[in-house]
């Protein structure tokens, strides 16, 4: 979800030739499944298009393409957090918390995961995401500025 909102707000605030978007987790089980059904509902439903999403994997050997590993709950903040102690490379990329992007609310809350509940579980975790991806994007455009 994360991955689709974030795309969709990059494009609108005219970043999308400065950002890249990609979705991957830290473990193997999933690698090249589509995204959850009750995902791709719940994006559907707000006019996103999920369809076409293909899980991958977050690995030491890909860390140096990214600038900024985001996490949606702290288990996957910690994950990054042990690749990046492997990672030594000078360029090694920032880890953060998702929902530490989200204008109000307090630090170090995670996006609770839907897998496995019912629609209504999909539309919150949904809800938490346009948040945190809104401040993200906020974020993003203040440090992308040409004098930063």
């Amino acid at each position: 979800m994360a991955e689709i909102v974030t795309r969709s707000l990059i494009a609108e605030a005219g970043l999308d030739d400065r950002v890249t978007v990609s979705s991957t987790g830290t473990g193997d089980w999933h690698i090249g499944n589509p995204a959850n059904a009750g995902s791709v509902r719940a994006l559907s439903a707000r006019g996103y298009d999920g369809s076409r999403h293909r899980a991958q994997q977050l690995t030491a050997a890909n860390l140096a393409d990214y600038d900024l590993l985001i996490g949606l709950d702290t288990a996957n903040v910690a994950d990054v957090e042990r690749l990046l102690q492997r990672h030594n490379d000078e360029r090694r990329p920032q880890a953060a918390l998702l929902r530490d992007f989200a204008p109000a609310g307090p630090p170090g809350l995670g996006v609770p995961d839907p897998y496995g509940m019912g629609d209504d579980a999909f539309e919150h975790a949904l809800d938490l995401v346009e948040d945190a991806c809104r401040g993200l994007v906020d974020h993003l455009r203040i440090h992308l500025q040409p004098s930063s």
